[in-house]
């Protein structure tokens, strides 16, 4: 679970970690990627970009922003798809071994994110029903200000009233 990460909104794996999960070259990986193209459409597999390759990097804490991290291209991301279409790509029984290991991953990651999701719309409701309740608190909090800080009273001077 440690190597699926969250870029452009969706979790995906990087080549990199794919190849030491299937106990292949990374350069193989690509390889294979490569002559099989037409099998990853974009939402299956995408390269990096400078920036997301930076963020990720970061992630690390690398503090050498000349360090490309053993790296010479960007790396491939692959969705849950793509992760998928590379066990067929690689076509061994590592691979088929893998591939259902990450699969069984992806999956608990999916019911893990909807329980949250459950606790997340009931803080919601919460949230909107104590709305509806701040103007109530807030005339509730005005009456006991003027409680303890009632206004001034006028008062009648003290002294002797000269007629004029």
């Amino acid at each position: 679970m440690n190597k699926i990460y969250f870029i452009r909104g969706q979790k995906i794996m990087l080549d990199r970690d794919l190849a030491k999960l299937y106990n292949v070259e990374t350069k193989q990986l690509k390889r294979q990627v490569k002559r099989n193209l037409e099998r990853f459409p974009s939402d299956f597999m995408f390269e990096l970009t400078k920036e997301e390759f930076e963020n990720w990097r970061s992630q690390f804490g690398t503090s050498n922003s000349g360090d490309m991290m053993g790296l010479r291209y960007a790396p491939y991301a692959f969705t849950e798809q793509g992760v998928a279409m590379l066990a067929t790509v690689l076509n061994s029984e590592i691979a088929i071994q893998v591939h259902i290991q990450i699969i069984r991953i992806f999956i608990k990651m999916r019911e893990m994110m909807l329980t949250h999701k459950d606790i997340l719309l009931k803080l919601e409701q919460l949230e909107r029903k104590a709305d509806k309740n701040d103007a109530d608190i807030r005339i509730i909090f005005k009456c006991l200000k003027e409680l303890v800080n009632p206004p001034p009273v006028p008062r009648r001077k003290i002294g002797f009233i000269q007629d004029e």
